[in-house]
């Protein structure tokens, strides 16, 4: 079982950056896929980006390609999502998860974190 802790949410003007951390711990953390998912009030929880184990291949969705930047350093078992030039839009939680196949359906995603409040005001 993976253990899974988001920081680094926080409230934050349109424009500007925030990066947050999935700090991961249990058995074989640094071997797993992991990706980053987000829920807007009202809505489905959304796929946002993910990478593979090594790190070497990244997958965004459409809408933050080119803004945000998926990264993990498995020394210290983190993983990171740099967000620039922030949107209303983006406003939502933001969950990190883990799984054992590099992909963006959430069901194949078998350990979560809590989730951190991303708000961006316009």
């Amino acid at each position: 079982q993976v253990q899974l802790v988001e920081s680094g949410g926080g409230l934050v003007q349109a424009g500007g950056s925030l990066r947050l951390s999935c700090a991961a711990s249990g058995r074989a953390s640094g071997t797993l896929a992991m990706g980053w998912f987000r829920q807007a009030p009202g809505k489905e929880r959304e796929f946002v980006a993910a990478i593979n184990w090594s790190g070497g291949s990244t997958y965004y969705t459409d809408s933050v390609k080119g803004r945000f930047t998926i990264s993990r350093d498995n020394a210290k078992n983190t993983m990171y999502l740099q967000m620039n030039s922030l949107k209303p839009e983006d406003t939502a939680v933001y969950y990190c998860a883990s799984g054992t196949v590099y992909n963006r359906d959430q069901t194949r995603f078998a350990s979560w974190g809590q989730g951190t409040q991303v708000t961006v005001s316009s």
